[in-house]
């Protein structure tokens, strides 16, 4: 596995060019991604997107009750969900597995691509995590969404249709295989390594 991008670095994340549909068989990963830990975590890596097709990697950044990411674009960039066209605060934050990235993609220096805040070794199932519980992420207090983060044509694009197809499936969305919404509810420094817990 492949060392991640150096901290703070600025990425163009356009897609140029399509991945391949290599037609993966993903069930010998889905073990491990079930035995997430459930109760506690860790924090494995923070990206930040200051525009749309453009990302940061950080190991620590603030999260706030108003921005989510401070510095992303996610209040800036407005929602087609939201009447008036203003950030949605139900996908404020988003988080997904490492252990499912590292399924989908073995070069850990393409996990930003994906576009997700906050890598985190932990359970996001539906199960685990049903809609309104709380969690922590080091001293940030965090509420999970009720609108579900789905896969769409850019995860596709870069990790593959046969990706797409495993986590958009009836087990990857039980699990949250593609990721969970958030939203803030008291902010804090972040930093990877920090433990996640359920409230």
């Amino acid at each position: 596995m492949s060392s991640s991008p150096p901290a703070s670095s600025v990425i163009d994340v356009t897609i140029n060019e399509r991945a391949e549909d290599r037609r993966r068989d993903f069930t010998p990963f889905q073990v491990d991604v079930e035995a997430s830990p459930r109760d506690h975590g860790t924090l494995r890596g923070l990206v930040r997107r200051p525009t749309p097709d453009h990302r940061e990697i950080l190991t620590e950044v603030e999260l706030s009750t108003v921005e989510g990411v401070v510095g992303d674009s996610w209040l800036t960039r407005g929602s087609s969900r939201t009447p008036d066209g203003s950030a949605n605060p139900d996908s404020q934050v988003t988080l997904m597995s490492v252990r499912v990235l590292a399924a989908v993609e073995p070069d850990q220096s393409r996990w930003h691509l994906a576009g997700d805040q906050l890598l985190v070794d932990f359970d996001l199932s539906l199960e685990n995590l049903p809609i309104g519980s709380r969690f922590f992420v080091g001293d940030a207090e965090l509420v999970v969404s009720a609108d579900p983060h789905t896969g769409c044509a850019k995860f596709s694009g870069r990790f593959g249709s046969d990706a797409l197809r495993w986590i958009n499936g009836p087990v990857g969305r039980d699990g949250r295989y593609r990721g969970m919404n958030a939203r803030v509810v008291r902010g804090a420094t972040v930093r990877i390594g920090d433990e996640l817990r359920k409230a």
